[in-house]
């Protein structure tokens, strides 16, 4: 494909990483851990803001199933490159969350990688921070 076709089917791959991460953020609000972890590559890695590293299950255990309630997610000026099956997506996120003190927004700078694995975009890898509030 070469051209406007190439430019086109471009735009519609991030638009495809772009609902995966939605979704991701959506499947955190809603508590929907079994979403959460088809969202999730099995080698999955995440630092939080705080330097914390989880693998799958330490992120399951800690935003599905932990003390932090999720209310929802929102990305905001998201950018996302794509090469081949992989993927890059830079925004800032405003989480909807209560960590054990109360529900607040936390805005912060996140990146995260993403690969496309049995025709699905699927999360390796996550960054967050810094806080930005």
């Amino acid at each position: 494909m070469t051209g406007d076709g190439a430019r086109v089917r471009a735009v519609e791959v991030e638009a495809e990483v772009l609902a995966a991460a939605e979704a991701r953020g959506r499947a955190l609000g809603d508590g929907d851990e079994l979403g959460l972890r088809a969202l999730l590559h099995p080698a999955f890695v995440w630092t939080s803001h705080r330097g914390d590293v989880f693998d799958r299950d330490g992120y399951l255990r800690s935003n599905a199933r932990g003390r932090n309630r999720w209310y929802g997610q929102r990305l905001e000026d998201p950018v996302v490159v794509v090469d081949g099956d992989v993927a890059v997506l830079r925004c800032v996120v405003a989480d909807d969350v209560d960590t054990g003190a109360g529900r607040h927004t936390a805005r912060m700078l996140i990146t995260q990688t993403w690969v496309r694995r049995d025709g699905r975009w699927v999360c390796l890898a996550g960054h967050a921070g810094p806080r930005l509030d």
